[in-house]
């Protein structure tokens, strides 16, 4: 038997129509079919981005502001005939389009995806302005789309077929309009009735039905019609055309069938983590105990016997076992922030870096290295992940280092206002190994390492976790360099929180 995801994946990257669904208040883009790619024009590599990342040209068109309408309120978003303007090869240029934005509904019947259709109609809306036979060419453009066009005459009910109209409807001879209705399941003809009804009032008629076909099985369909009326205002001719949308239809059922297993098998996995994490820091507690359990036992027996280099060594000891035992615990609660909420405090940032400078100061002695830092603001936030964020990033200023040359570290911030939102922008610049502009972005993938674990030790989670912390917070980090001359980091952080958790 074919693998039902190969079929569904050839259903999607063969079929013409664009298509792409979206998560997230980003509207993430999770799927994005060739022929959507293609109508986008930015390349290939367009999964997982946000969709204005990957149009910014739309910023200002209502396309980003009605998908997200549809992700909030369940409600489909249909427009037919739209202008979009986008940037193709450099170069703004202006399409029309039918488009559609369809919620996604799990199996508790709560949102989690929008599905994004479209059909390019360029061709039609300027020939409809450039020649006085713009029905006819309509019609062919239907025609050639697979569409069937209709023209009911509402006094004697009889209808004028073309294209593919009577083999979506399967029928092989002239039909009255009441036949048509006969064909439609029972449980749509109310529906059709009432699309009928609100047209004569709006001139215009669109609904999806299914078609049971002669032995019996169903098609959906979608029709749209407009009203003609003569002179006098009274209703005279329906035109209008049917589309075949069986295969959408079986698509959306089938996406969302697979989206339900996927969802499924990633909160399986997210609880064997989340108990993996649990065990893990459970097992690494105990020996944290028994190292200040028998490191007080030693100052408790022999502190009178101890040199002052002594003293200062079982310091060390006790401060490195205590912030141990705090990392633990942060990783352990970070772990858990599905399940458990942080607590936001007040946060002095120079406090944090100091604290950071003392946590690494073998490695700062080791390399010679030098940290200049500025006076930082402070904060609010979740301590144990902000001491983690930086912790991460001035680590790692040190770890890429140059063999020949001490490190250089400078830390310095700015404020800056983003919508309202008063924001510190903190700078993290090193003179290190640099980075490609080209990895800029592909740094915080979780596990993903531009350099073998021969040259520098690592699990290629650090980054990775950065960002998750940023984002939590309401920020954000980027980064940007020069191979061979150094990386620069730049952490956004909201100086206030509007909850008391995150």
């Amino acid at each position: 038997m074919y693998d039902n995801l190969l079929l569904l994946k050839d259903i999607v990257d063969n079929t013409p129509l664009p298509t792409a669904v979206y998560t997230g208040e980003e509207l993430k883009i999770e799927l994005a079919n060739p022929a959507m790619v293609q109508a986008w024009g930015k390349g290939s590599q367009v999964i997982g981005k946000n969709y204005l990342d990957v149009l910014p040209e739309i910023q200002n068109q209502p396309f980003f502001q009605q998908a997200l309408g549809v992700l909030k309120s369940g409600t489909a978003f249909h427009a037919k005939d739209k202008q979009v303007d986008l940037m193709i090869d450099g170069v703004l240029r202006t399409y029309y389009y039918n488009y559609s934005f369809i919620p996604l509904f799990d199996q508790q019947g709560k949102i989690y995806a929008v599905m994004n259709t479209g059909s390019d109609v360029t061709d039609l809306h300027l020939a409809k302005q450039q020649t006085r036979s713009a029905e006819e060419r309509l019609r062919m453009a239907i025609e050639s789309s697979g569409m069937g066009t209709y023209e009911i005459d509402l006094a004697t009910k009889k209808i004028k077929t073309s294209g593919n109209f009577n083999a979506i409807w399967s029928i092989d001879r002239e039909i009255a309009d009441e036949g048509l209705i006969a064909k439609l399941h029972p449980e749509d003809q109310a529906l059709r009735e009432k699309a009928y009804q609100e047209s004569l009032l709006t001139g215009k008629m669109s609904y999806q039905a299914r078609i049971i076909n002669d032995d019996g099985s169903i098609k959906w369909v979608k029709i749209n019609g407009k009203i003609v009326k003569d002179e006098k205002g009274n209703p005279m001719t329906i035109i209008g055309i049917i589309e075949d949308i069986h295969e959408q239809k079986q698509f959306e059922e089938e996406l969302k069938k697979q989206v339900a297993e996927s969802t499924q098998e990633l909160r399986r996995s997210n609880d064997d983590l989340l108990h993996f994490a649990n065990v893990v820091s459970h097992d690494l507690k105990e020996p944290i105990r028994k190292i200040k359990t028998f490191n007080s036992l030693l100052i408790n027996e022999y502190k009178t016997g101890f040199n002052e280099n002594s003293k200062k060594f079982i310091q060390k000891i006790e401060q490195s076992a205590q912030r141990m035992q705090n990392i633990i615990e942060g990783i352990l609660a970070y772990s858990t922030l599905d399940k458990k909420t942080q607590p936001i405090e007040k946060i002095n940032l120079d406090e944090v870096v100091e604290s950071i400078k003392t946590d690494l100061e073998l490695i700062i002695k080791e390399k010679g290295a030098i940290l200049i830092t500025s006076q930082l603001p402070d904060i609010e936030g979740a301590p144990i992940l902000i001491q983690q964020l930086f912790y991460n990033l001035i680590h790692n200023a040190l770890k890429f280092s140059k063999a020949d040359e001490p490190p250089r570290v400078i830390i310095s911030f700015a404020g800056v206002n983003n919508q309202g939102i008063d924001l510190v922008q903190i700078t993290i610049k090193d003179n290190g190994i640099g980075l490609d502009v080209i990895h800029a972005e592909k740094i915080f993938n979780a596990f993903e390492r531009l350099h073998s674990k021969d040259q520098y030790e690592g699990n290629g989670l650090g980054l990775a976790l950065c960002r998750k912390i940023a984002k939590r917070h309401g920020g954000n980090i980027t980064a940007t360099g020069e191979k061979d001359n150094g990386a620069e980091f730049i952490v956004s952080l909201p100086l206030r929180q509007n909850t008391a958790t995150i």
